[in-house]
C-alpha cells in the first residue's frame, strides 16, 4: 500500500503544528486538547523544523522537573527529521520508523509536508491489505 493511500484514509484535519519559540508547556496543552502524540514544529504549516512527541516531554520532566514546561520546544524536539514521500510503500515507511525508533513520519511533496502519518496508521493498512488479500485468495481456492 501506497503512502497517498494511508493519507487518503485518514480524516482531512491536516497536520497540528506548533511554532518554533512556543513552550513546551504550549506544546504539551495542544497534544492534550488534540489528543495525539506528536505535534510538527514549523514556522509556516508547511515547512519541517522538528517533530516534539508526549515521550519528548515526558523524557525532559523526568530529568529537570516541571521547570523545563517553560523551555521553548527547539530544546527539546527532534530535528533530524525522517520523512517519506506519497509514493513510498508502507513497507519502506514501516522500515524507517522500525529503524530509527520513531512513530510519526511528515509527508513531504519537495520542501512542503502534506501529512503525516503514525505507525499505527502504517499497521491498520498493512492489516487492511492482508485482508483484502486474504478474501481474494479465499475467493480463488472457493471459486468465487
Amino acid at each position: 500500500m501506497l503512502v497517498q493511500q494511508i493519507l487518503s484514509s485518514k480524516p482531512d484535519e491536516g497536520v497540528v503544528t506548533i511554532a518554533p519559540g512556543s513552550t513546551i508547556a504550549e506544546a504539551a496543552e495542544t497534544l492534550s486538547a488534540r489528543r495525539i502524540g506528536a505535534v510538527v514544529v514549523s514556522p509556516d504549516g508547511k515547512a519541517v523544523a522538528g517533530i516534539l512527541s508526549e515521550r519528548d516531554i515526558v523524557r525532559e520532566l523526568g530529568k529537570r522537573g516541571p521547570a523545563c514546561m517553560a523551555d521553548k520546544v527547539d530544546d527539546i524536539m527532534t530535528a533530524k527529521i525522517v520523512s517519506c514521500a506519497r509514493d513510498e510503500t508502507s513497507d519502506q515507511v514501516l522500515e524507517k520508523m522500525t529503524s530509527g525508533r520513531f512513530r510519526h513520519m511528515p509527508v513531504m511533496d519537495g520542501a512542503d509536508m502534506v501529512g503525516l502519518i503514525s505507525i499505527g496508521d502504517v499497521v491498520k493498512a498493512q492489516i487492511s491489505q492482508l485482508s483484502m488479500e486474504k478474501e481474494a485468495l479465499e475467493g480463488m481456492i472457493k471459486g468465487f
